[in-house]
């Protein structure tokens, strides 16, 4: 098939990877423009930019894709399908209909469950099970489309966002590579999605990762993973800010919220609500993540010193 691929960060990298090997002619490549990154601020191009020069790809980085003297330049492209993975930009209805086979999205979740900007980190907040990976026609809905294929994995106890989302950019670049060989062999179904189960994922704010201590350790330790690596749970202690990287649960120890209850070889002891969280991973503000040990080394707590909470 003759592809444009649409996407712009590194999760859509292994999708436009797969579609490559898999023979498939990418046509064109849609990523956002070059912006600013890094604590240096240099402009720089998106993952997938500079992936499709290396592979010489034709590239186009359009500030909105509500151009109309865009839409001949795509339609002379000649198109089978778009591929859209964390693209970025919203699809009009012009566009949605130049392909052939239209344009079908890969979606980090499993439809009608989480639609929206942030399901991975979701999906971690809620306590959900499993997840997986949603190929779906694209329509003029948020993440609304009929469903062409869904792939489903389970959410490992210590999965973060980060782990979760390298799973499933890998299970979505094998899953639009198994829908593009079913559609060219007409035996895809499309399943309208079912309007029951519909669940929205709010795109993350950072003032969503402040931790409540008077939340049970079972919740702060999904917002921790959820969190990581953006925008990182974080707290205060003796007026300090401090990002908790990774912690685990304590059953049957307890005290007042926030409360450094004890200090142990594998981590800072800290009650919550319902239990007490062991932080074993933390960052300082403007310092390295380390492990508690070697945080304590330079900034030592003892038990009754209290975390803070916003509220």
């Amino acid at each position: 098939m003759k592809i444009i691929f649409a996407g712009t960060p590194p999760f859509s990298i292994p999708a436009l990877e797969a579609l490559a090997r898999a023979g498939h002619e990418i046509g064109l490549v849609l990523t956002q423009p070059d912006r600013p990154a890094g604590r240096g601020m240099k402009t720089a191009m998106s993952a997938v930019k500079f992936l499709a020069l290396e592979h010489k790809f034709a590239v186009l980085q359009p500030e909105s894709l509500k151009q109309a003297e865009l839409y001949p330049v795509l339609a002379s492209i000649g198109a089978d399908v778009m591929v859209v993975v964390a693209y970025g930009l919203i699809l009009p209805s012009a566009v949605l209909n130049i392909p052939k086979f239209g344009c079908l999205n890969i979606h980090a979740s499993l439809l009608p469950r989480w639609r929206g900007a942030a399901p991975i980190e979701r999906a971690i907040l809620a306590g959900d099970r499993e997840t997986g990976i949603t190929i779906m026609q694209m329509d003029q809905g948020l993440d609304t489309g009929s469903i062409l294929l869904q792939r489903h994995i389970p959410i490992a106890q210590d999965d973060t966002a980060q782990t979760l989302r390298d799973k499933l950019a890998s299970l979505g670049a094998t899953s639009i590579v198994e829908t593009l060989a079913g559609l060219q062999l007409g035996i895809i179904p499309v399943v309208p999605q079912d309007e029951f189960g519909v669940t929205y994922a709010s795109k993350l704010e950072k003032h969503e990762a402040a931790i409540d201590w008077r939340a049970s350790a079972k919740n702060i330790n999904r917002a921790v993973r959820a969190f990581n690596p953006y925008p990182g749970a974080h707290s205060r202690v003796r007026e300090t800010p401090i990002k908790v990287w990774r912690a685990s649960i304590e059953t049957g120890r307890g005290g007042e919220p926030g409360e450094v209850i004890a200090i142990e070889s594998r981590g800072i002891v800290v009650a919550c609500g319902i239990g007490a969280l062991v932080l074993e991973i933390v960052q300082k503000s403007g310092g390295k993540k380390l492990s508690a040990a070697n945080f304590l080394s330079g900034f030592p707590l003892r038990p009754g010193d209290r975390f803070e909470w916003q509220g």
